[in-house]
């Protein structure tokens, strides 16, 4: 963890910057708001009342925007998992003016001093947000899981739920949690390797603000409550996967698998690494043998989801399978719908079906529509995450030019090497000429550029 002191108020500032340059949005349009605060104050009515069950959301201890509530029951060898989504589209018609000001966000982004949400706060912090202790809104899908982490959809209710309690990563003891959550997780994981899933649950560089108010550049690793966590995601997703997909319909999350070029790369990596991958072997086969304990398989799980092309939305086509390789399955987005516009919209079609509807016209012309909305979306976010974090990198380093680091090299492709420092949370890259996956070097910052949000580093010695 690496506390950054910004005397001259200039990480602010580059915030600031970054916030105009990608036109990342401050505030809402008057009307928006208007018709967000309309939609929250209307009374929760002609809806199933499930407030009598124990449900408990589980998320960062700091997040307000709660999507998800969960309640998990045990039927003999089967684990039923019931799943509260906020009921957006509860809040939100087709075409009103907090849904048209949805599609032209596509998704919320995060920025350390402030993140620029899909929907007004008073829905996405308030009256749509799953918080404790009070009536609120949400399609509750029940999951069913069997002993080989197998999930299928058993049903889908618009109900009124109210959370027990706002468990948080950082904070949860394993007594608060329910008592199945880990063996559901396990069972999924299960599934998961079964499948030859390329899971990897690396750290992941963030840049925060601390309780003193000061940022912070870090590798936050996931917390095991956050793994199981998003073992419930996972299952309700490949569940409504599965269901639309049988109903022809829906907007899927795919990712092709890496094309010949990457393979190629990938060999060399293995090789680089020590790993023993026979030609005859696929890669999907060769994943599903790695052990993710083992620092060199898990560098490599890494290197197999930087060599693909990224994940993206697609429509239902006939005479197609949605395919989303590092999953190893067909795949939806469908339990974020504060953050994500997508899943609104698959949670209606998920709903229809459960209830024996058939999916609108609209609802699949929305689905024609959604893929480069949220692609646009994904790109902007992406792009803003990275210029915080390069920006942050170089406030910190600024003045150790000619400083020399320890770093490890963690993949290298046509671009050069991507170097990671072992005494700060930077990551770079460098001219990868003789350096290997796993490879610990000496380097040597050569430039800092604030205004640019670019660091450089020189490879010393061998």
């Amino acid at each position: 963890m690496n506390r950054i002191i910004d005397r001259e108020g200039a990480l602010s500032s580059g915030l600031a910057a970054i916030r105009s340059q990608f036109a990342v949005p401050s505030t809402f349009p008057e009307g928006v708001c208007s018709a967000a605060e309309r939609a929250a104050a209307q009374p929760l009515v002609g809806r199933a009342d499930w407030t009598d069950r124990d449900f408990v959301t589980l998320d960062p201890a700091t997040s307000t925007d709660l999507d998800q509530a969960f309640l998990i029951e045990r039927e003999g060898n089967i684990l039923v998992l019931h799943y509260a989504i906020a009921d957006v589209a509860w809040f939100v018609s087709p075409n009103d003016p907090v849904d048209r000001e949805a599609w032209t966000r596509g998704t919320t982004i995060y920025l350390p001093d402030g993140k620029a949400s899909l929907y007004p706060p008073v829905l996405s912090q308030g009256a749509a947000s799953l918080l404790p202790n009070v009536d609120r809104p949400a399609v509750v899908f029940t999951v069913r899981v069997d002993e080989a982490g197998k999930s299928s959809l058993d049903g889908a209710v618009q109900a009124v739920i109210r959370s027990r309690a706002k468990l948080g990563y950082e904070t949860v003891k394993q007594a608060d949690l329910p008592a199945s959550l880990a063996e559901f997780a396990n069972r999924i994981e299960q599934a998961e390797d079964a499948r030859g899933a390329a899971r990897v649950d690396e750290p992941e560089q963030v840049l925060t603000i601390d309780s003193g108010g000061q940022y912070v550049l870090e590798f936050r690793p996931q917390y095991e409550a956050e793994k199981q966590n998003a073992s419930l995601s996972l299952a309700a997703n490949l569940a409504i996967a599965d269901a639309l997909l049988a109903h022809r319909t829906g907007l899927f999350r795919v990712m092709p698998e890496p094309d010949e070029r990457a393979i190629r790369r990938l060999h060399h990596t293995a090789q680089a690494l020590g790993l023993d991958w026979p030609k005859t072997t696929t890669l999907a086969q060769f994943a599903c043998s790695l052990d993710s304990s083992n620092p060199r398989h898990l560098a490599f799980r890494t290197a197999i989801l930087r060599a693909g092309p990224k994940a993206s939305y697609a429509s239902y086509q006939d005479g197609v399978v949605p395919w989303h390789s590092a999953m190893a399955a067909t795949y939806v987005h469908a339990t974020a719908p504060l953050r994500r516009l997508a899943d609104r919209y698959v949670i209606e079609a998920a709903l229809r079906i459960a209830d024996g509807e058939a999916v609108t016209e609209e609802l699949n012309a929305a689905f024609q529509l959604l893929p480069p909305v949220m692609a646009k979306a994904e790109a902007k976010a992406d792009q803003v995450a990275r210029a915080t974090l390069d920006l942050a990198e170089a406030v910190m380093l600024e003045g150790r030019v000619g400083s020399r680091f320890d770093a490890v090299v963690t993949d290298v492709d046509e671009r050069g090497a991507r170097i990671q420092l072992l005494d700060s949370a930077v990551i770079a890259r460098i001219n990868g000429q003789g350096a290997l996956p796993g490879d610990q070097i000496r380097v040597e910052l050569k430039s800092v550029d604030i205004a640019r949000r670019q660091v450089a580093f020189q490879r010393i010695g061998k």
